[in-house]
């Protein structure tokens, strides 16, 4: 039934098929395939360079297509106001298989060139304009401020010689000869003018100052407003600088200095008037060359949103015919067929859908030749397949992520769906922590359509692929939290408590006596608040941590028995399945029973204390055969551990020859018949049977080839050993440190409840007691972060920490006991997952 059914029990029955397909067809065939995504493709030219493959050229094509979409995404990415993108869904298709097909993809490069070339020449003239544009507000700035510079100088001049005229008169008499000397002074002196990197301004005037060596005056002010280069879009911020200096040599100097450190210079007239002109002239210039420029943008953003309207499509497309030659570079060509011959793995239940896809590749094409598909006999392993719906992807990829399943093994996803939410939830167990994360988890699920559309964040991402995990995950935390009787650290009196607490006595203390009622269901509200609670809750988990661990080993241990019965090695039942079980039950599983035996014991009507089972199972391995009558938990308990203890230490040499020791005759055997492996000798005659040589008439010689190359890979008899051995070893230690491991489970869940007992204490419960309207509002400010610290601490970091523990027990605790995982994963040709892949 497991052949006709899909199921996650074991991964798809997998065959080799082989493809010959005739040339004219080979593209809409391959594109047909692709958009069924079910056939992983083998290599047929392993030795043949990438550059000399037959459809190379096609390839180069197809990546500068790639290339052109890739550049007008980038294009529609740096638009400062966003440009709308047509979804795929909502474009119109563009027909790439049939007849017209290369017609429309010679339509499609011709398309994406001229885009290309107009958009160039746009992105050019914008930036010219745009550069042109930033030396004109530049040379208005300069303008603007020596002529701010020179209207301060003239009225500091004029203010100084005020002073002057009102101290005394003799000074007067030689105004004349004064404003004649002044006058000499500003003709000599030579100014330059520019503007500069703000960052730069200081070691602009340092460098000045001791190259001219203090030859020179020099002011300068900040330009508010920030320059945007077009092309990279970040902004700089510049000043603009005026220096004085005497001489064509330092004039040279400065010049020379300047354009180092990338100022830039503008030449302005010492004529009052010239640089009115010349600032009019600027401001003019500028006012065209914006509208200009203003246009420009208009007229490059409409471009891109004619391309925004197709650019899904055209990615889309040029994806597809990428992945199309890149898969039929991997096929060989027959001459003498003209044929392309290909071999992929297939899902085996799905060879019918295979052939129909093939007959309507050929009725696309408008062409009567038809490709013939054949099965291939193969002993090669095949890929690793299992079929996963939008519930059950999450549970595979944990799996997957220890490592894929071999072919047709056991799969541990199936089971993790109930093992995983529920081993969490043991650590989790809280109401109304589970129903936070569940209602979170469905409301994921209500947006799910609408997210799955969406490029969300890594994050979010992360949480939302997991969705049906979390769902889960708060579905079982909110039933061990029923068990644990805990919500938001405080218990639910849903049935009658078994104990009723006496008067307080001397002392202060209440002692509760029992009243004939049992708790139906979880933990009994009385022992919440209770002094001894914490000892009570801290015993009874422990002990459920030890027994979960063990029967989770003990099922994981179990499977290994449909591995060694699908693939036909009884050897491994009896050499290392049933010793391993025996070893495990005789010392954990025993102490599990007597864990459950010493709860089901009323230890109140007994006249000796409750034994410590740590302590008895020390005892049993270290002195067997003695147990101390007051320490005794049944009668006949010595003999039985002796007899367990036994068992345990017959199964250590039982594993460890065993295996070894048959594989040894066997090995034996086949030498004493005479046959000998070929890595014995460098010559040899291989055995042809009719089926083989038939099979090589039908052209699968090669494949034989390598039949015979993976049979034929044998190991020496002391790797068997060494290996053997190994695994011995690993697996005692194992069943030791696995089950201390599965204290996890207790120590989380003792945290997970006192962190909200803590915070529960430390917030809400101080401000319970508080009246009126203050009150009011504090309790609702407190109860507020109460909640954001429950939901932030508490279910997502608490949550992410449980999660990881759960994970680590599935892989290391469970999965060492059957999982080789030793397959690779099914990659077939598939259009829907180009996009992860990108």
């Amino acid at each position: 039934m497991g052949d006709d059914y899909p199921t996650l029990f074991r991964s798809e029955q997998m065959s080799l098929m082989q493809f010959l397909i005739p040339t004219e067809v080979a593209h809409d065939t391959v594109a047909e395939l692709g958009e069924l995504g079910n056939v992983q493709f083998k290599d047929l030219n392993p030795a043949v360079n990438p550059f000399q493959r037959s459809f190379v050229g096609e390839i180069r094509r197809t990546e500068e297509m790639t290339r052109r979409v890739r550049f007008f995404e980038s294009q529609i990415q740096k638009e400062k106001d966003v440009v709308p993108i047509r979804s795929l869904y909502d474009s119109a298709p563009l027909l790439t298989v049939g007849p017209s097909a290369a017609h429309n993809i010679d339509e499609l490069d011709v398309t994406l060139a001229e885009h290309e070339k107009r958009l160039v020449q746009m992105n050019d003239s914008y930036k010219t304009l745009s550069e042109r544009t930033r030396e004109l507000v530049e040379a208005r700035h300069v303008l603007r401020e020596t002529a701010v510079f020179f209207e301060k100088a003239e009225t500091q001049h004029t203010d100084i010689r005020t002073s002057f005229d009102d101290s005394s008169a003799p000074l007067l008499q030689h105004d004349d000869r004064e404003q004649q000397y002044s006058s000499t002074v500003q003709f000599d002196l030579e100014f330059i003018a520019g503007t500069i990197d703000r960052t730069r301004i200081s070691t602009f005037e340092r460098v000045l100052w001791r190259v001219l060596r203090g030859n020179l005056y020099m002011n300068h002010t900040d330009i508010t407003e920030p320059f945007v280069d077009p092309a990279t879009g970040t902004e700089t911020r510049k000043n603009v600088f005026i220096i004085f200096a005497h001489g064509d040599a330092l004039l040279a100097k400065i010049r020379k200095v300047a354009e180092s450190m990338g100022a830039t210079l503008y030449p302005i007239d010492a004529n009052a008037d010239k640089r009115s002109d010349s600032l009019r002239e600027v401001t003019a210039r500028l006012e065209d060359l914006e509208t200009v420029l203003y246009n420009t943008g208009l007229n490059r953003r409409s471009k891109l949103v004619k391309i925004g309207e197709n650019l899904a499509r055209w990615q889309d497309v040029v994806r597809k015919e990428k992945a199309i030659y890149e898969t039929m570079n991997l096929f060989n060509f027959d001459v003498r067929r003209k044929t392309l011959v290909a071999e992929g793995w297939v899902p085996t239940r799905d060879l019918t859908m295979i052939q129909l896809a093939l007959r309507h590749a050929t009725e696309a094409s408008g062409t009567s030749v038809v490709p013939i598909l054949h099965e291939l006999r193969t002993s090669k392993t095949p890929p690793t397949f299992t079929r996963t719906n939008k519930f059950t992807e999450g549970f595979q990829t944990i799996m997957d992520a220890y490592g894929i399943a071999t072919y047709q093994e056991v799969n541990p996803g199936l089971f993790a769906i109930v093992t995983f939410p529920f081993l969490f939830a043991v650590m989790f167990g809280d109401i109304g922590h589970g129903l936070i994360i569940f209602f979170a988890a469905l409301y994921m699920i209500y947006q799910e359509k609408k997210w799955a559309k969406q490029e969300l964040d890594e994050i979010l991402g992360q949480f939302f692929y997991g969705r049906y995990i979390i769902l889960l995950m708060g579905t079982f935390s909110v039933y061990t939290g029923l068990m644990y009787n805990d919500i938001f650290s405080k218990s639910l009196h849903i049935w009658h408590s078994g104990w009723d607490f006496l008067e307080p006595g001397s002392n202060g203390v209440s002692y509760a006596v029992s009243n004939g009622h049992m708790y139906p269901f979880g933990v009994d509200p009385a022992w919440h608040g209770a002094d001894n609670g914490l000892v009570f809750t801290n015993s009874y988990k422990m002990k459920m941590s030890i027994v979960l661990g063990v029967i989770h080993m003990t099922f994981a241990l179990c499977l290994q028995l449909p591995n060694h019965i699908k693939f036909k090695r009884p050897l491994d039942i009896y050499a290392n399945f049933i010793p391993q079980m025996i070893f495990l039950q005789s010392i954990f599983g025993y102490l599990v029973v007597c864990i459950l035996y010493k709860w089901s014991i009323d230890w109140s009507t007994r006249d000796t204390e409750p034994p410590s089972l740590l302590n008895m199972l020390i005892a049993m391995l270290l002195s067997p055969g003695k147990v101390d009558a007051n320490a005794q938990l049944y009668p006949g308990q010595s003999f039985i551990q002796v007899v367990l203890l036994l068992l345990a230490m017959v199964c250590v040499p039982w594993m460890l020859c065993m295996k070894p020791y048959f594989q040894w005759k066997e090995i034996q055997m086949i030498q004493g018949q005479g046959y000998v492996g070929l890595s014995h000798h460098n010559g040899g005659h291989r055995e042809s049977t009719d089926e083989v040589l038939e099979s090589e008439e039908e052209g699968n010689g090669r494949v034989i080839v390598e039949e015979m190359e993976e049979e034929h890979e044998q190991h020496d008899f002391s790797e068997v050993v060494i290996h053997q051995i190994i695994h011995t070893i690993e697996f005692c230690l194992g069943c030791i440190s696995h089950t201390a491991s599965y204290l996890r489970l207790w120590a989380l869940s003792l945290a997970h409840a006192q962190l909200s007992e803590v915070l529960w204490s430390m917030t809400i419960e101080k401000f319970l007691g508080m009246s009126g309207i203050f009150g009011t509002i504090t309790l609702a400010i407190v109860v507020v972060f109460w909640f954001s610290a429950t939901v932030f601490i508490l279910c997502i970091m608490e949550g992410l920490s449980a999660f990881l523990h759960a994970l680590r027990l599935h892989w290391v605790e469970a999965n060492s006991k059957h999982y080789q995982g030793e397959g690779y994963l099914f990659t077939p040709l598939s259009f829907a997952k180009l996009d992860e892949k990108e």
